[in-house]
């Protein structure tokens, strides 16, 4: 029965991925809302992470709230939670306050932490939007000296790193 109810959740996400690959948004929004409540404990996971993206077209703060809900929610394991908190704030990073996207990221730059390096990325980038200097110094000399960062990572955050030396302001 199990077996049963884990296939027709696999094919139903196929569908609704597919659903999405072809353009179809809002079919496969509704595809991954019913999925997330009747699909097997996986898929339902799986199923409010691509629902939330699929919102990210058409209404941002709809998304976050969604990224946010999982985020809360705590059922999926602490590295689902890091990574829905990670796409709420990407969305919100262009008109957020660097005071919330710290708030918001902070908790994931911890050396043991999955994502602390898009982490850490998004608030040099926040803090540089927001004029936070000294805050994007920080961040970008972080990625650049951890010699785990992946490349482009780092080769963004060096580029981040002369805007701000150029700015005279760092």
């Amino acid at each position: 029965m199990q077996a049963k109810k884990a296939n027709e959740s696999g094919a139903a996400f196929e569908a609704a991925v597919a659903l999405a690959e072809t353009g179809k948004h809002q079919e496969a929004e509704a595809a991954f809302a019913k999925l997330a409540t009747g699909g097997t404990a996986s898929y339902r996971t799986l199923a409010r992470l691509r629902e939330a993206a699929e919102l990210a077209r058409t209404d941002k703060a709809a998304a976050v709230k969604a990224y946010d809900d999982i985020a809360a929610d705590k059922s999926a394991g602490l590295v689902i939670d890091d990574l829905a908190t990670l796409r709420a704030t990407f969305l919100l990073v262009d008109t957020a306050p660097y005071s919330e996207v710290r708030a918001r990221l902070e908790p994931l730059t911890g050396a043991d932490k999955t994502f602390r390096h898009s982490a850490r990325e998004l608030l040099a980038l926040s803090a540089w939007k927001s004029g936070d200097m000294t805050a994007a110094r920080q961040w970008t000399d972080m990625i650049i000296t951890d010699p785990q960062s992946p490349e482009a990572t780092r080769s963004r955050a060096e580029v981040l790193g002369e805007l701000i030396a150029a700015s005279g302001k760092g």
